[in-house]
């Protein structure tokens, strides 16, 4: 009721602050997390064998098989560790797909 005495105008300087506010949040904070997000998602599904990565506990290590949920990560001629696909933090080297094929 006094909002509608007080007239519309003051509705708008009232909601300005929240607007800006969400704005500034929106492109410092949302917008890049979702970016990094898409990176990421990008990097998963890129992984393939032969290709060096580091864990998310910092392991290195190279692909010796992958699947839709895991992968095989190489240690050393013997130890093969099994981690969940997401635990990957990033890739410190690609495999070149020419060495794989004469492997094969």
């Amino acid at each position: 009721m006094w909002l509608a005495e007080s007239g519309g105008g003051n509705l708008l300087y009232t909601l300005a602050p929240f607007i800006l506010m969400f704005a500034i949040f929106y492109f410092l904070l949302i917008r890049p997390q979702q970016k990094k997000q898409r990176q990421r998602g990008s990097m998963l599904n890129a992984l393939k064998k032969g290709d060096k990565v580091v864990t998310v506990g910092g392991l290195h290590g190279t692909i010796a098989e992958i699947s839709d949920d895991t992968v095989v990560i190489k240690v050393n001629d013997v130890t093969k560790l099994t981690f969940d696909r997401s635990s990957v933090n990033n890739v410190s080297a690609r495999s070149n797909e020419k060495s794989e094929a004469g492997e094969a």
